[in-house]
């Protein structure tokens, strides 16, 4: 079992979301040629253990060889893809690739394994996660929050994020998700299987992580990336303003219409507190009190006064309120 030598103490501050779009490139000098210098720093590319989304420093080289696939496979995904994801879209195939999906990862991430005891009404989410929906290791992530029956603060960071990138790379030191802040302690991390131990050994009364949830991306957590064609992975090229108050989303992670949902809001960048109500979930009652039933997703925006359960009146809601220019928006 690895500790949590990762972790940082670094001073929990509010959303400092500038417009600053950097690239960051892995170089490795040779001062003898710089051709050789270049080649070099392929084979490291290749060779070294790297973190889940692309830095340096990390300890598992089944997590290099992760994410050098993934760096491959998302321009191919976006290429074969679902294209504009504001444009119609055939629902049957949607929920259908969905819903495989959420087999491919059962049983993670559908029921709240914690007794809680918070008061959904009146408790605030402490946890800020940074995360894109098509990153496995950040479905990992996702997955035990819905069994400790944690609720968040989600910050989108899709591939070309214009806000949320940015501030992760100046607060943690370098642009790799998931990162996690949790304001109650002072403490923020990276690497999906510290972020899960941590999370379990905070909140999780005594109680280990799921049997093979620290394995699982090896063996099914590309499944709903590649079966969802990358959808949740980069930003979409209208992708509006951030509106003063957050979104809220009930939801839990192996939910096949809440994913849809949650790719969304991925793609349009848009921030959300999330209320895990997977089974068994102390949030259960007060999705009942808002919706009258306890069926997720269910959105609510305090921005507009919008709320609904149908996942795809949230689809085209979102794609048109949300959008720079809703005028070809038809979800």
């Amino acid at each position: 079992m690895q500790s949590l030598g990762a972790i940082n103490l670094l001073p929990t501050t509010s959303s400092q979301h500038e417009r600053i779009q950097n690239l960051s490139l892995f170089t490795t000098h040779n001062p003898k040629s710089k051709s050789k210098s270049i080649r070099l720093g392929v084979r490291l590319r290749a060779i070294s253990p790297k973190p889940e989304d692309g830095s340096v420093n990390v300890t598992s080289q089944s997590t290099a060889s992760s994410t050098s696939f993934l760096s491959l496979l998302c321009p191919l995904l976006k290429f074969f893809g679902g294209g504009d994801p504001s444009q119609g879209r055939n629902d049957l195939i949607e929920v259908a690739t969905s819903s495989v999906s959420s087999l491919a990862r059962f049983p993670w991430g559908s029921r709240s394994i914690n007794e809680s005891t918070k008061n959904p009404v009146t408790s605030a989410p402490t946890l800020q996660l940074y995360e894109f929906e098509a990153c496995p290791f950040c479905r990992r992530v996702r997955e035990a929050m819905t069994e400790l029956d944690l609720s968040a603060e989600v910050y989108p960071c899709p591939k070309g994020s214009l806000r949320h990138r940015d501030f992760v790379r100046k607060t943690g030191g370098k642009e790799q998700f998931p990162f996690l802040i949790d304001s109650s302690t002072g403490i923020s991390l990276y690497e999906s299987g510290d972020i899960v131990k941590y999370l379990f050994k905070q909140y999780g009364n005594g109680r280990s992580p799921s049997v093979g949830l620290l394995e699982s991306t090896v063996l099914t957590g590309w499944v709903p990336t590649l079966l969802r064609a990358g959808r949740g992975m980069s930003l979409w090229n209208k992708a509006g303003i951030e509106p003063s108050q957050k979104l809220q989303l009930f939801s839990y992670e192996n939910n096949p219409y809440a994913r849809i949902v949650r790719e969304a809001l991925c793609e349009l960048e848009l921030p959300y507190i999330l209320q895990n109500a997977g089974s068994g979930s102390a949030n259960s009652d007060l999705l009942f009190s808002l919706s009258g039933s306890r069926e997720v997703p269910y959105v609510v925006d305090p921005n507009t006064g919008f709320q609904s359960g149908d996942h795809r009146a949230i689809l085209s809601y979102l794609f048109t309120t949300y959008s720079t220019d809703s005028s070809n928006v038809s979800t």
